[in-house]
């Protein structure tokens, strides 16, 4: 045959394999047995063996190839969102009640074009791991993790195994990006078990324990599928609501779950949940809620985005599960701070579609809370909320067990244990191994400094041959030194000293969060960077300053202030400094602000819609006079600066006496040239 020939029939078996795949995987239809399938299917794999050649949607692509050396990075083109969480119908009313608000507010100052009454759509929330796949010119490019939102790690080999992921689209005019869900089917998940050397625990960790495994036969292993639900991503096509995107969807062969409910009032929404409740335990895969999204485009365009959610949808969340088990033991962890905590180990249960074996205990308050001191062998109550560790509710009967030892020195050093409130804490801070290999292995992290290829085995390794016993010490490392390292070599000193070197470049937020400054996480320390613009004006704040910042009360004022009063953190920052950590904020307040200005020194609240600029260009002119720019308002804030829809900023500036301005032309004049 020639080599014309062997395309033209390849092009014949791809095309058709395809369709049968389709219509067995996808619509659950197939017209021809498993045998006449292996047929064709022997057969383009002779025709490729024989031309070298695949075409590039193949199913002999789906079959797991060499083991890969690792996940590259993969940038989403549009943002993966979470989704706020409604607990109870309570919270969901709240959701569309906002959201009626804000339809309505956009209305009264778009009366030509206002938005339609709100119509909702329910969807299946899908306990699998998700999935970004990027198709360019009708051809699936990359696949990706959802990773931290903008970043995930690119998984195309993997993903291609998934019958119901196309390889090619009919949608070939430039680029777009599909979300969805891979997940593991539970009747699949017993055959596996059947036979295999390992049995899976449950199908949620099968499904993402495949997708993130560097042996793309593995995950093949595994006969994933998968749901997709969205567009996020697109060139040359758009759509004005929810249903044009199914439809698209299902034309491009993409599986699209069959349930899709729509409704137009609230209270039909809550009675269609209920319903979902009833048959969540019929299905053959895993949910654990449903998600609710307004349908119109242009109003999810209106609407917008928080900082973490997109205000169009909203996550429900089914009510937590709970059974009986028997505590078996505790131990007691140590944490970076010190904290010590108990960790309890229950008889493996079942629940919510996970095998339980670990539960939370917060403390020895929470131990005796319960009544649990004298629980072990005991029959307690579990609940698994939320996808968290599931926790201990109390006993289940009242039946006299063995006793849970409290410890009294810390299981890491062996130094003496104080009792802090309801919590254990080792204050042996800088002879405690694990706290500082826990210290060093955070401020390395991905939401901290972000320093490539370093893990908490390396930690370990430089504590016990570099005697690195601070972040500080990390810089101080040279090549000599890490190159004698067992299982170290040239290229992993070269790249930790690289790693090293870019992250002395990470913005204040990152560096801040890294520090581990107590009762901080992310979004606070991501707050003080914005609000000081500079670590030397955040390190002289003082209690009343900081107190009056968003969600700082006086516990969390009083560890910020102390963090910076302790000479050891102030002696680790200033090396760290001296060794070329910069630790700047990326908008960074002017240095050089008029002192004689008005609003110099002044905390000043911006809320609402601005017509002559954004509220962030506000923010950065505001700063740049040397003004505060806060989150919240109290007694302590000097201005609010309101636009139009200003909600409840506005009404306790007013009831606190607080100054208002809402005169646009009056502050383009007061920011003058700015």
């Amino acid at each position: 045959m020639a080599q014309t020939g062997f395309l033209e029939r390849m092009q014949e078996l791809v095309a058709e394999l395809n369709a049968h795949s389709h219509r067995y995987y996808t619509e659950d239809n197939p017209t021809i047995s498993d045998k006449e399938y292996d047929v064709l299917y022997d057969e383009l794999s002779q025709l490729e063996a024989v031309s070298g050649s695949i075409l590039p949607d193949s199913p002999t692509r789906r079959v797991g190839g060499d083991i890969l050396k690792g996940f590259e990075p993969h940038r989403h083109l549009s943002r993966l969102w979470s989704l706020d969480k409604a607990q109870n119908t309570e919270d969901l009313v709240a959701w569309a009640a906002r959201v009626n608000r804000l339809i309505t507010d956009y209305n009264s100052k778009n009366t030509d074009d206002p938005l339609p009454a709100p119509e909702y759509v329910v969807e299946l929330k899908f306990d699998g791991l998700s999935l970004n796949l990027t198709y360019e010119n009708g051809e699936l490019a990359q696949a990706a993790t959802r990773g931290n939102g903008e970043i995930g790690e690119g998984i195309l080999a993997q993903a291609r195994t998934i019958r119901t992921v196309p390889l090619t689209i009919g949608f070939g005019e430039g680029t777009i990006e599909v979300q969805g869900e891979g997940f593991m089917r539970l009747s699949v998940l017993e055959e596996y078990n059947k036979t295999a050397a390992e049995p899976l625990k449950n199908a949620r960790n099968g499904a993402a324990g495949a997708l993130r495994n560097l042996d793309p036969r593995i995950t093949a292993s595994r006969k994933l599928d998968a749901f997709f639900y969205n567009v996020g991503f697109s060139e040359n096509v758009s759509f004005a609501n929810h249903r044009e995107m199914m439809s698209f969807l299902r034309e491009n062969k993409f599986p699209v779950n069959p349930y899709n409910a729509y409704f137009t009032t609230m209270e039909e929404v809550i009675v269609e949940l209920e319903a979902v409740v009833e048959r969540r335990g019929h299905l053959d895969y895993l949910i654990d809620g449903a998600v609710i999204k307004l349908t119109d485009m242009r109003t999810r365009d209106a609407l917008g985005y928080t900082d973490k959610f997109p205000r169009w949808a909203v996550a429900f969340k089914f009510e937590a599960e709970e059974t009986t088990t028997v505590l078996e033991s505790v131990s007691w962890e140590l944490g970076r701070t010190g904290k010590v905590t108990p960790l309890a180990r229950v008889e493996a249960v079942e629940l919510a579609g996970v095998t339980v074996q670990n539960c939370t205990l917060n403390n020895v308050g929470d131990i005796e809370r319960k009544n649990l001191s004298h629980a072990l062998g005991t029959r307690v109550f579990i609940r698994r909320s939320n996808d968290v560790i599931p926790e201990i509710l109390g006993k289940a009967d009242d039946e006299e067990g063995q006793t849970i030892e409290i410890p009294i020195v810390c299981p890491g050093c062996g130094s003496p244990l104080e009792m802090r409130g309801a919590h254990l804490f080792c204050n042996n801070r800088l002879g405690c191994k694990p706290q500082i290999i826990g210290r060093i292995t955070h401020f390395a992290s991905r939401d901290c400094m972000d320093i490539e290829t370093f893990s908490g085995k390396t930690a370990e390794q430089l504590y016990e041959e570099l005697n690195v016993r601070e972040p500080a010490d990390l810089y101080s490392l040279n090549y000599d030194d890490l190159v004698k390292l067992q299982r170290f070599g040239e290229k992993k000193a070269t790249n930790l000293l690289a790693a090293l070197e870019k992250s002395k470049s990470r913005e204040l937020s990152s560096f801040l969060n890294a520090l581990g400054i107590p009762n901080t996480g992310k979004a606070t320390t991501k707050m003080l960077a914005e609000h000081f613009g500079d670590l030397d004006r955040l390190m002289a704040s003082e209690v009343d300053e900081l107190v009056g910042l968003p969600d700082v009360g006086g516990i969390v004022a009083e560890s910020i202030f102390n963090y910076f009063r302790d000479p050891i953190a102030l002696a680790s920052i200033a090396r760290m400094r001296e060794l070329g950590m910069k630790a700047e904020a990326s908008r960074p307040a002017a240095a050089s602000a008029d002192a004689n200005h008005p609003l110099f020194g002044k905390t000043v609240v911006l809320t609402g819609t601005l017509s002559v600029m954004t509220r962030d260009e506000a923010a950065q002119k505001l700063e740049a006079l040397g003004a505060k720019v806060s989150g919240s308002v109290s007694k302590k804030t000097d201005l609010v600066i309101a636009g139009e829809s200003a909600g409840s900023k506005l009404t306790k500036a007013r009831d606190l006496g607080v100054p208002v301005l809402e005169d646009q032309e009056e502050l383009l004049r007061l920011l003058g040239g700015q």
